[in-house]
């Protein structure tokens, strides 16, 4: 299990709090530290000494963090990693569930569970994802829903990336996350790579834990709407169907164009440019970790890929 820290110290504590609670089988769990500047190392290793903690010289994104721990894990003889967002936390048997999934079937190389927001009501946040190929756009089914149970186990195109296992066999097969991405989108790539080197992507209901997004777009900031909009471009370009790549990247500009003039209205600006420079820095090629001055770090709030993808704290 990896879980990737980054200036959250409180959020990582109560997660590995949720994990001592949780856990009915032996889980090697690793920490990267994305060269946070909260000073929390001790209380990390002091919440489990079981820990392996990595600290990380430089902010990796999510992906480059994310990739030490799968690295990492992979050494120490998983079977099996569980990539975990800090400001998450788990039902008791959410981890064993996963694994049993994963244990029961060698087809399917990725599952992860339903996912809630912190509302005191049972409000979905992700309840897995489908890309829409043609309108260039991907989302979490079920966001902002009460569950009453509509959402069955089943096959998705990508499971949220808060709380993401994927088994050893379909790393050794696809790699491991691209670090072009830094973050936003990683986790859509992967699962789409994973998918079409022959394995299920898994949504299962009966594993369950919460994570500290909001489910309103406008709660972005202007940096996690740099990275979506010039990670769009990179996901689409790479992975649509060839005969659709023209128009799709065309829906992807002109949706990002429309949205960036919505913020210019709203008296937003600095929103309405960072998605115009993630178009221009997606046009250009310009992937991995943007220059500073994108706008201030701030809590994602939607939990999806796209125009709703906010699974992680600013990396």
């Amino acid at each position: 299990m990896v879980v990737l820290h980054y200036n959250g110290l409180p959020d990582t504590l109560a997660c590995l709090h949720s994990l001592q609670i949780g856990r009915g089988r032996p889980v090697d769990l690793i920490v990267v530290d994305n060269a946070s500047q909260d000073g929390g190392a001790e209380a990390i290793r002091a919440a489990d000494p079981a820990i392996h903690l990595v600290m990380n010289r430089t902010n990796l994104g999510y992906a480059g963090g994310n990739n030490i721990g799968i690295r990492a894990a992979l050494e120490r003889g998983a079977d099996a990693v569980f990539l975990l967002n800090n400001d998450t936390l788990l039902d008791p048997d959410c981890v064993s569930r996963l694994a049993c999934v994963l244990a029961s079937d060698p087809r399917i190389g990725v599952t992860g569970p339903m996912v809630y927001t912190f509302n005191e009501t049972p409000l979905i946040s992700s309840a897995g994802g489908v890309i829409d190929w043609h309108h260039a756009d991907a989302g979490n089914t079920g966001a902002g829903e009460i569950d009453r149970g509509q959402y069955p186990a089943r096959s998705v195109d990508f499971v949220n990336g808060c709380g993401l296992m994927v088994s050893r066999a379909a790393i050794a097969r696809t790699g491991l996350l691209d670090e072009r991405y830094f973050m936003y989108w990683e986790e859509t790539d992967w699962c789409t790579r994973i998918k079409r080197a022959g394995f299920e992507i898994h949504f299962e209901p009966a594993a369950q834990m919460r994570h500290k997004a909001a489910i309103r777009s406008d709660d972005l900031g202007p940096t996690t709407l740099y990275y979506m909009t010039r990670n769009r471009l990179l996901f689409f370009s790479r992975h649509a169907p060839l005969r659709l790549i023209p128009i799709t990247i065309a829906h992807a500009i002109h949706g990002a164009l429309r949205e960036a003039a919505r913020y210019q209205r709203a008296g937003r600006p600095e929103h309405a440019r960072a998605m115009r420079r993630g178009i221009v820095h997606g046009v250009q090629r310009r992937w991995g970790r943007a220059q500073a001055g994108i706008g201030q770090p701030e809590r994602p709030a939607t939990p999806s890929p796209a125009n709703l993808n906010a699974t992680r704290p600013e990396q």
